[in-house]
């Protein structure tokens, strides 16, 4: 017998985590389900033997790319009428990563058990996020497993094109700024130095701006590696005390508050939000279920706080739209589009809808910041260098001026 950690969601969507012993996974997995829970990840404690490199505790975590395309692969074959079995051999076939192929194999593997496909995919450790086998979960309850997984691939989709469109967005600028920086590093430790000796004799004739720079340069040339030393420890401490709840409340809400950053955050947060809940509940999964689970792909934790409140209020009768304009903490839009969907029924569809909407302004608003950034930048990094060499040249041209 073995000792196998596990984490798990009961029905109402509530996390759970702990130890159990049994011959396998599998054994671990009955164990859970018949509890009333459902498996998220069974992988054998830290503790145990780890001499089976060779099985799927031990490889490397399928991403989220490969997910989203597995999942399209499968909705595409599942809606063409082939069995879900076949559909996966299928795939098996096409693929050309083997990291793919093991995945697909094991959960084969699991359908010819007969073992549902949300069991099989919460066997493959952490691969399949609790949104993820929610949905399916949800779809084989409601009998339309291939209608579940084509909204998951569209879900994965436009997450994924959000963040990477962000992403784009600011490679030039990190690259800029990188790039200036570096130059700036050469001109201070490597150029000023080389007119050291030329302004030895000058004293305190140089300009000001030129005493100041070579003042800049010495000190990053004698403390340049302390400094590092202490950003470094900097960040590690901030890491370490963000993980604690309260440090990371504080953070997430000054975050919110903010100028043109904070109000960017609230509006991804809630496209995200949104569209999570909504694919949920589109998918068969109960409001209330929907919510604890879409609560956790929010990143930010004081408006993780506020939905948690909210699926408070839902368990008293209340509905959504009241406790989130109660917290101030989201749109005005976005909760009238909400309080619309519960009045007309129709809460799922209204949500995508503002997902759809804070989708774009995000995007729009992404663009107008870097619009307007890029030429910040670009102004602020030349006049900082072309300072650097002004006040060197400044005193080269003083030299002559010195009496003799």
């Amino acid at each position: 017998m073995a000792l196998y950690y596990f984490k798990a969601v009961n029905q109402n969507g509530e996390p759970q985590e702990g130890r159990l012993e049994g011959q396998d996974q599998q054994a671990i997995v009955r164990q859970l389900q018949q509890r009333g829970l459902i498996p998220l990840s069974v992988v054998q404690d830290a503790g145990q033997s780890h001499s089976a490199g060779t099985g799927w505790l031990h490889r490397r975590r399928t991403g989220e790319r490969q997910i989203q395309a597995l999942t399209q692969d499968l909705a595409a074959l599942l809606k063409a009428g082939i069995p879900l079995e076949r559909a996966l051999g299928i795939m098996i076939q096409v693929r050309g990563q083997t990291g793919d192929i093991r995945l697909l194999g094991q959960i084969r593997e699991g359908i010819q058990r007969g073992q549902g496909l949300s069991v099989v995919l919460a066997e493959q450790g952490e691969d399949f996020s609790p949104f993820y086998l929610n949905m399916i979960r949800a779809a084989e309850i409601s009998g339309n497993l291939e209608q579940g997984l084509a909204e998951l691939a569209v879900y994965l989709e436009r997450s994924r094109q959000l963040r990477e469109k962000a992403l784009s967005a600011l490679i030039y600028p990190i690259i800029l700024v990188l790039v200036s920086a570096v130059s700036l590093l050469i001109i201070l430790t490597y150029v000023i130095p080389q007119f050291q000796q030329l302004f030895a004799d000058m004293g305190q004739t140089m300009p000001l701006s030129t005493r100041i720079v070579i003042g800049s340069a010495e000190f990053l040339r004698d403390m340049g590696l302390w400094l590092l030393l202490a950003l470094l420890l900097a960040l590690i401490a901030g890491q370490r005390l963000l993980a604690r709840p309260e440090p990371r409340l504080a953070w997430d809400s000054f975050k919110l508050r903010l100028p043109l950053a904070g109000e960017l955050i609230r509006r991804l947060e809630v496209a995200r939000f949104s569209r999570s809940l909504g694919t949920l509940m589109k998918g068969g999964v109960p409001l209330l279920n929907a919510l604890t689970i879409a609560r956790d792909t929010v990143g930010n934790h004081l408006l993780a706080r506020t939905l948690g409140e909210a699926a408070s209020s839902l368990k008293e009768g209340k509905r959504l739209a009241d406790p989130l304009q109660a917290s101030g903490q989201f749109p005005p839009l976005a909760i009238q589009m909400i309080r619309v969907g519960e009045e007309t029924g129709q809460l799922e569809d209204m949500l995508l809808k503002v997902a759809d909407r804070y989708d774009r302004e995000v995007e729009n608003a992404i663009q107008r910041m870097l619009t307007i950034l890029e030429p910040v930048l670009i102004v602020g990094l030349g006049v900082l260098i072309a300072g650097i060499i002004i006040s060197i040249l400044v005193a080269i041209l003083s030299i002559n001026e010195l009496p003799i």
